[in-house]
């Protein structure tokens, strides 16, 4: 959420980063916060004058009844007529705090000053790449032609199961997953300092709210309507709300969490999009990393945080490269993103295997997270980041892609070998 103070103070600026984020429904409602912050003052400002009338005039009725004189009745009736003023004013004030905070809400974040300026991927600016595509020496077949030769998952039975984008894995497809989970866990508390936590798969409204989901992502999530709790997007939504409502102390940050989730997406606004396989499905696994940072780190922070997810894609020697969004491409709640692209020699493509991105204190003021530098500061508002340490769907195409062999057998890399428990799948 932005700090309403800022919008106040620069309106214009505000209007036009939320233009470069071409967020429509945030710009047509931009002359409604204005207002209603307007509004909301004008009703703080009346209560704090009929209240200071007030205690003048309960004052004056305090000192007439020690001295045991008579009250004036108009006196009475004015103090009277205050306070039922002053309770209409209070609701009214609570109506329009509600109003706004929800218009707030549709909101983006920021972007940060070094994000470039853009309307879609197109405009995204590629920071590095890694490794070397291979070369292209034999027919490579797809992840989904290899799954089939080599029994690793299937996908008609998913759907049979469950619908479409529910794959199943089987045999060493099952092992495969579960080992990279595994791997990627421990590279990161081992490694890289996470404190690992095992999250429920599920969230309340208040928790995906705090995070930056809800609303506007609410037609991409699936919902429990019963219990009203939904089925989480990523293990960002819980490490996240962790510690929602608590202040922290300043020799706690930086705090890092890593955690591994299922993650669940109905991905509403695929339409159009590449489904072949695990390049679009609605159940998938992930390594989520979480930051909590005090602000003046936060940048070295994110630099640090997609360093620790890059290790990953090196470890498993899979090629990749770092791209920066622009600002029409960047996340709702992300005020900078680093995306990472593990390129799939089959698919001749770059896919998409991680976000690293910050969000400095949209998060924290959504989920009332603060710190305190010593005991008798101020709080404020702490910086969170997160990203994909990695997700394993399309990591695991990148990954029998880029290591099949001409015969149709696939070699695990190297560190991962201790994990699978077997060195080829064949």
């Amino acid at each position: 959420m932005l700090d309403i103070k800022l919008i106040r103070e620069q309106p214009e600026r505000v209007l036009e980063s939320i233009k470069s984020r071409q967020e429509e429904y945030a710009v047509k409602r931009f002359d409604d916060i204005i207002a209603l912050d307007k509004q909301r003052r004008e009703i703080i400002k009346n209560v704090e004058e009929k209240k200071s009338v007030l205690n003048k005039h309960s004052e004056t009725i305090g000192k007439k009844r020690q001295a045991g004189e008579a009250i004036d009745e108009p006196l009475r009736e004015q103090s009277a007529l205050l306070s039922q003023s002053i309770k209409e004013l209070d609701t009214s004030l609570r109506d329009v705090e509600s109003d706004l905070n929800n218009v707030l809400l549709w909101l983006p974040n920021l972007p940060h000053e070094t994000v470039p300026f853009g309307t879609s991927a197109n405009d995204n600016r590629v920071e590095k790449v890694w490794g070397e595509i291979p070369a292209d020496d034999f027919p490579r077949l797809d992840h989904l032609e290899l799954g089939k030769q080599l029994n690793l998952f299937d996908f008609e039975r998913g759907a049979k199961i469950a619908g479409s984008g529910f794959p199943v894995y089987i045999s060493k497809g099952a092992a495969l997953e579960r080992a990279l989970i595994n791997f990627m866990l421990d590279i990161q508390t081992k490694r890289h300092g996470y404190t690992e936590f095992y999250p429920p798969f599920v969230a309340n409204e208040a928790s995906l709210t705090g995070s930056g989901q809800l609303p506007k992502s609410r037609d991409d999530m699936y919902r429990c309507a019963d219990d009203d709790l939904f089925l989480i997007p990523t293990a960002e939504v819980p490490l996240t709300n962790f510690h929602r409502d608590e202040t922290l102390k300043m020799e706690q940050l930086p705090i890092k969490y890593a955690a591994y989730s299922a993650c669940f997406r109905r991905e509403a606004g695929s339409y159009g999009k590449d489904t072949k396989g695990f390049l679009r499905v609605h159940q998938f696994n992930k390594v989520e990393l979480v930051k909590y940072v005090a602000p003046e780190n936060t940048l070295e922070e994110h630099e640090s945080l997609t360093r620790n997810a890059e290790t990953i894609l090196e470890e498993l020697s899979i090629p990749y490269r770092r791209l920066l969004l622009c600002t029409g491409d960047t996340g709702f709640h992300s005020a900078k993103t680093f995306d990472l692209e593990a390129y799939a020699p089959a698919e001749k493509k770059w896919l998409e295997v991680s976000s690293c991105s910050m969000f400095l204190d949209f998060q924290a003021r959504r989920a009332n997270i603060r710190f305190k530098r010593d005991p008798k500061s101020k709080p404020e508002f702490v910086h969170t980041l997160n990203g994909s340490g990695l997700a394993t769907s399309r990591l695991i195409v990148a990954l029998l892609e880029n290591h099949q062999t001409p015969d149709g057998t696939v070699l695990i890399p190297k560190p991962l070998q201790p994990y699978t428990g077997f060195t080829v799948i064949s």
